[in-house]
């Protein structure tokens, strides 16, 4: 496929924030996100090697929208929050996001949406508004849905063996993408956690468990028919 960059985002210290979408146009867009937290480096790297995969294929032809690395100084920096000190996924304006965090890591901001990182975000969601997101992290391999998007895990899983989750009762996400997203855009989201490096985990296992299982969602179309 081929993509085209859009007008880039500015991070709190000044640093380009990249975006792409395919010459394809329509009315709603499949969204795929890296880094919204800088040091998952297993999901920015799942990120990475399926929008490469992407540009090199022509057996896809879906309006796709790609931001590779959200979090681009916490990306530098090796840390979870931005430049700001502040979680991007505590800081979008959901109906349950609040100033409050159970610790130090989940710092929400001061208000929602006020971070520059989440405010380009959200403006690329205006102007290609969304019709499914997938938001890679990495903590322990599971996949999170939030909205009507199932299948889709049931799909993935069924390659992948990961667990699959509705809502995270045990870790509530107050601010998240997972919450704004059915909420304010009407749309599912599909956070993807991926393992994290140990002496048996690699970068390439990482994608390598999961390489055949993104292909076949986005070449067999089954990503356009399910009802997201």
């Amino acid at each position: 496929m081929k993509f085209v960059e859009l007008t880039s985002g500015s991070s709190v210290k000044g640093n380009l924030i990249r975006s792409y979408k395919t010459e394809k146009h329509a009315e709603k867009y499949f969204y795929i996100l890296g880094a919204v937290h800088g040091d998952e480096v297993e999901g920015a790297h799942l990120a990475s090697e399926l929008f490469k995969w992407l540009q090199e294929t022509n057996e896809v032809d879906l309006p796709v929208v790609v931001v590779p690395v959200v979090n681009v100084d916490g990306f530098q920096l090796k840390t979870r929050v931005n430049g700001n000190g502040v979680d991007l996924n505590r800081n979008l304006p959901s109906t349950e996001w609040t100033p409050e965090a159970r610790e130090e890591k989940y710092y929400p901001g001061k208000a929602p949406l006020s971070e520059p990182e989440n405010k380009y975000l959200v403006s690329l969601f205006e102007q290609y508004p969304p019709k499914f997101i997938i938001s890679f992290h990495s903590w322990y391999p599971v996949i999170n849905y939030n909205g009507a998007c199932k299948e889709v895990a049931d799909f993935l899983a069924s390659y992948n063996k990961y667990p699959i989750e509705a809502d995270f009762l045990t870790h509530p996400t107050p601010g998240s993408l997972g919450e704004y997203g059915p909420q304010v855009l009407k749309c599912p989201v599909l956070t993807f956690e991926c393992p994290v490096l140990s002496e048996t985990v690699t970068l390439e296992s990482v994608w390598k468990e999961n390489e055949e299982a993104f292909k076949k969602l986005f070449t067999t179309r089954t990503i356009d028919t399910f009802k997201c």
